[in-house]
């Protein structure tokens, strides 16, 4: 069982730390603060770790240490839930940090998910003990914790960090392309990057600054340096902003967006730059980058440039640099293997080969439903955006009363804003663009193929019709149409993969919308017969009874049944330690929009309280029922989620206790083959 042990961090008060149970030769994870600074640690002996932090000045002027503490803790657990306490404060942003970020791992050890559970249990109790505010989820979805220079990196990013660092520490100048696709944690890596070498002793004292090509990712990484301690807002730059000082090191990051001089808004103040520099109009902001430094770090994916205005790969080539590659998929569920999926649906390949069950991937019908799903799960998680290819007008730009799409009736507008529109508050019902979304990671995408693009079945390939691509900027000058070609199938490659959980697809063009439907049609029965063939042994997972306790009806409630009817086994990795479970039996259909339909088996956590948009059980009176929670004042409503108009929202004019919150739907026969 996880406990939380608070004592003074006093250099008098050791010999109660040393008397603990847990002082000595056990491994621990502890958190030392102020009230403004906090630092966070493991060891095996909290008792020495202890003296030795109060020999540093900076730990010293702290004055109270939490340690936690599980009887089932083991190393490989303590460096887990080190890293990820560093991870989740650091973004939280209540405390200054004394933590590097070096050090920190992503590793996998015997029973992960248990501790993982035992970390959310721990988080709930640091929480009571106000020693952070926010949910797991909040956090995450935050700008802060997706780009902190906090990060547990991968083994390739860690490779790379070690070998470019024994470089830079040994003053050898050289130039450097960290090639990704999307989703491998170039952002993150170049971020930590910054962070590392601002601590490190031999590198500290480099003039180093972070290029971010992108107007509105540039705007949000800045709003994240202001946040970070060691770090500056004005260590994040444009290239134009380069050529203002002599830099060590310049880092770049999505470097397949640097700038040529052709279809650009700005010539005149781009002319300028390159006659600062000494280049003639054939000079490219990757031109000013290598002028503006001793040492560049680039990070690059060829697949991501989307215009003409963008520095050819070919230039990249020239450099002459050292390369590596990250590989680990670290934004999609669904690994590597989606974003091969997508390459290749593209790319017009065999699509067998695919699996990811795991990751919501659908193509739809009707744009309405899409929307609406869209919509729908952005309420529930946040952070879930619908994007389209530029082959509508943007009509809304001069009057923001004109609709941008139409689609079967519905009527859409495209981003109100280019700064920062994924966080933006009227973002949910406007449709964003490439430039708003790409080097941003979204739960989920919605995104609705234009036009611009239709499907030959004769020839069995893709057709690009100019005409309808309506960005000016991504066509003029483009004499030879497999160019043209290639660029919008990459802005569609970028935008189907931003989503972490899944992707939803709407196409306009019907012989196109067929071409993926049957394609991914074929790839789920391949799919579905493997999983079918696999045997799965009741050994494999370790499972507990869970007890169930009776039907609620997702309709008008009944009568409460408190008795167990029978256990259902449930996998141990879905319970965490001090936490009570039940299941109940669903009836009716009043929430089959969010996945409960008659007769699914749900599990639930028993909870008193709830928070808004919670799927819930409530006992009111002695009827009990299953809903979404909502207030409107100090009213509580009862909100059914339902494709049938016959249910209504629920206003209990009597005392409603909310029993449970609803986790999942499970399917009791997938662990008892």
């Amino acid at each position: 069982m996880s406990e939380i042990k608070t004592f003074q961090f006093d250099k008098d008060k050791f010999e109660q730390i040393r008397s603990y149970k847990f002082g000595r030769n056990w491994p621990v994870v502890y958190v030392i603060e102020d009230g403004k600074e906090l630092y966070i640690g493991e060891t095996t002996s909290v008792y020495s770790r202890s003296k030795q932090h109060h020999e540093n000045p900076d730990r010293a002027k702290l004055n109270r240490i939490h340690i936690i503490t599980d009887d089932e803790y083991n190393k490989s657990a303590t460096l887990d839930i080190e890293s990820l306490l560093i991870q989740y404060i650091s973004a939280e942003g209540t405390f200054k940090i004394q933590n590097g970020n070096d050090g920190l791992r992503n590793h996998n050890y015997f029973d992960k998910e248990k501790y993982r559970a035992k970390f959310e249990s721990t988080w709930e109790k640091l929480k009571e003990m106000a020693l952070v505010k926010q949910d797991l989820v909040q956090i995450k979805n935050s700008d802060l914790f997706k780009y902190s220079p906090y990060k547990a990196l991968t083994e390739d990013q860690l490779m790379v960090v070690k070998c470019i660092s024994k470089n830079l520490e040994a003053n050898k100048e050289k130039t450097y392309i960290i090639n990704g696709k999307p989703g491998t944690g170039k952002t993150i890596l170049a971020v930590y990057l910054i962070k590392y070498l601002k601590e490190n002793k031999k590198t500290k004292h480099l003039n180093v600054a972070l290029v971010v090509p992108m107007t509105s990712l540039r705007k949000t990484i800045r709003k994240v340096f202001s946040k970070v301690a060691g770090l500056k807002s004005s260590m994040v730059v444009g290239p134009n902003e380069v050529v203002n000082k002599n830099y060590d090191i310049l880092i770049v990051d999505e470097a397949h967006r640097l700038k040529q001089r052709k279809n650009i808004a700005n010539y005149r103040s781009f002319d300028i730059t390159n006659k600062k520099l000494g280049f003639d109009n054939s000079g490219t902001e990757l031109d000013w980058i290598m002028k503006s430094s001793k040492q560049q770090i680039f990070f690059y994916d060829k697949n991501q440039t989307i215009r003409p205005t963008d520095v050819r790969p070919d230039k990249f080539n020239k450099l002459g640099a050292i390369h590596y590659d990250l590989v680990s998929q670290q934004r999609i569920s669904a690994g590597e293997e989606y974003i091969n999926f997508i390459d290749d649906l593209f790319d017009l390949k065999d699509l067998r080969k695919y699996t990811f069950p795991d990751y919501d991937f659908q193509i739809y019908d009707d744009i309405h439903k899409m929307v609406e799903d869209i919509k729908n799960k952005d309420a529930e998680m946040k952070l879930c955006r619908m994007v389209a290819g530029y082959a509508w007008p943007w009509n809304s730009k001069k009057n923001i009363n004109n609709h941008d799409i139409e689609i079967d009736g519905l009527k859409m507008f495209w981003n109100s804003t280019n700064q920062d529109w994924v966080n933006s508050k009227n973002a949910i019902n406007e449709v964003g663009c490439i430039h708003t979304v790409q080097g941003y990671d979204l739960n989920y995408i919605g995104v609705i193929i234009g036009p611009e693009i239709s499907y030959d079945e004769g020839n069995r390939k893709l057709i690009v019709n100019p005409d309808n691509y309506l960005d000016a900027n991504g066509w003029k000058g483009i004499n030879d149409p497999d160019e043209l070609e290639r660029y919008i199938i990459n802005i569609y490659k970028t935008l189907l993969t931003r989503g972490i959980k899944g992707a939803y697809v709407y196409i306009v063009d019907k012989k196109l919308a067929k071409y993926f439907r049957d394609n991914i049609k074929l790839n789920r029965q391949i799919s579905n017969t493997a999983a079918k063939e696999k045997i799965v042994s009741p050994y494999a997972i370790e499972m507990i009874s869970v007890p169930l306790l009776g039907m609620a009806p997702c309709g008008a409630p009944f009568n409460a049944e408190e008795n167990t009817d029978e256990m259902i086994l449930v996998p141990k990795s879905k319970i965490q330690r001090g936490i009570e479970y039940f299941i109940l039996r669903a009836t009716g259909d009043s929430m089959n929009k969010v996945g409960i339909n008659d007769g699914d088996l749900v599990l639930c956590k028993q909870k008193l309280t709830a928070h808004e948009n919670d799927k819930v059980v409530a006992l009111i009176g002695d009827r009990v029922t299953i809903k979404e929670f909502h207030r409107d004042g100090a009213q509580i409503v009862l909100r059914p989620r339902s494709t049938n108009p016959e249910h209504r929202d629920i206003y209990p004019d009597e005392d409603v206790q909310v029993q449970g919150i609803v986790l999942e739907v499970i399917n009791r026969f997938e662990y008892e083959e």
